[in-house]
């Protein structure tokens, strides 16, 4: 079923608590956050921004933005007021912000492709020797309150999708390679090191630019990432294993989200169509994390 079409480059879907979505349009004439009525139809543009990909709510209803035009990480009210939270870690420049999501500690979690848009998709078309390209792939942590950020990992091949499972640890995938990969954490903090856990490319995928982009954990534990490139929403399972692919209309599927809980259903946004499919599943999500820190969400309960 198609929940809302004429869009352009959609990602970043969030649910909010009235029934109605946020997502960002990154063609370079939308280059916007956009609100979506519960129906799909009626819209409105809250800002304007460049070139925006991955989204995060918080508690206070703040929208934090991946903003790859300007690498930076945006602050937005629903009103469209706007602000720079940060654009990089020392004196490393931040070269692709890409997806977000909130941590258990309160702190935002942020992946960078690693590679600036100029280097990896001049005029909005990827490199025919994508493969050659120097990807710098990073992980980082970030305080919403002071702007900090540490960096948690780097070298990855176009760093993507970002997620917390319900073991709290934080899985991030990579695009060129397939993989999904996860950190223990204790305290924002690396403990260890980066863990293989999946891979989601079919032997039989088509050639050509494809892999791993945004995702999301059901209730139960499974991990929902959507396949660019592939046409399809790969499933894995507690063990990373492959359970069931999910076909969709288009074969350049960007991110997944769940609707509301008790509706079963997953939004996923899509490229080659310009617009957002949903389908029908045994769970609801995972909730997410909003922003605030363990004694918070013990204050508040």
């Amino acid at each position: 079923m198609i929940y809302a079409g004429d869009l352009h480059a959609p990602e970043g879907p969030v649910a909010l608590p009235d029934g109605s979505w946020l997502i960002v349009e990154g063609g370079q004439h939308r280059g916007c956050v956009t609100w979506l009525g519960a129906d799909g139809h009626s819209r409105s543009i809250v800002k304007k921004t460049g070139r925006p990909n991955g989204l995060a709510i918080d508690y206070k209803g703040d929208i934090w933005v991946a903003e790859s035009q300007m690498p930076s990480l945006l602050r937005l009210t629903m009103t469209g007021e706007c602000e720079v939270v940060a654009t990089g870690w020392n004196n490393e420049p931040f070269l692709f912000p890409n997806d977000l999501c909130f941590g258990p500690d309160g702190a935002l979690y942020l992946t960078d492709s690693g590679v600036s848009i100029e280097d990896f998709a001049p005029n909005n078309l990827v490199r025919k020797d994508y493969v050659d390209v120097n990807y710098d792939g990073r992980v980082y942590r970030i305080d919403p309150q002071t702007g900090s950020v540490t960096k948690l990992d780097q070298g990855l091949k176009f760093t993507n999708g970002i997620a917390f499972g319900r073991d709290t640890m934080l899985y991030i995938n990579e695009t060129l390679t397939g993989d999904v990969s996860r950190y223990a954490l204790r305290n924002g903090v690396v403990v260890g090191s980066r863990e293989h856990f999946g891979n989601v490319i079919r032997k039989d995928a088509p050639s050509g630019w494809k892999g791993p982009d945004g995702m999301a954990f059901d209730e139960n534990g499974l991990l929902l990432v959507a396949v660019f490139g592939q046409g399809d929403v790969t499933v894995l399972g507690s063990k990373g294993e492959v359970v069931r692919r999910i076909a969709t209309n288009g074969m350049l599927p960007t991110n997944v989200a769940f609707a509301l809980p008790g509706q079963h259903r997953i939004h996923v946004t899509e490229y080659e169509h310009g617009h957002i499919e949903t389908f029908e599943i045994e769970a609801d999500g995972l909730p997410l994390w909003d922003g605030r820190t363990a004694q918070e969400r013990g204050a508040i309960a």
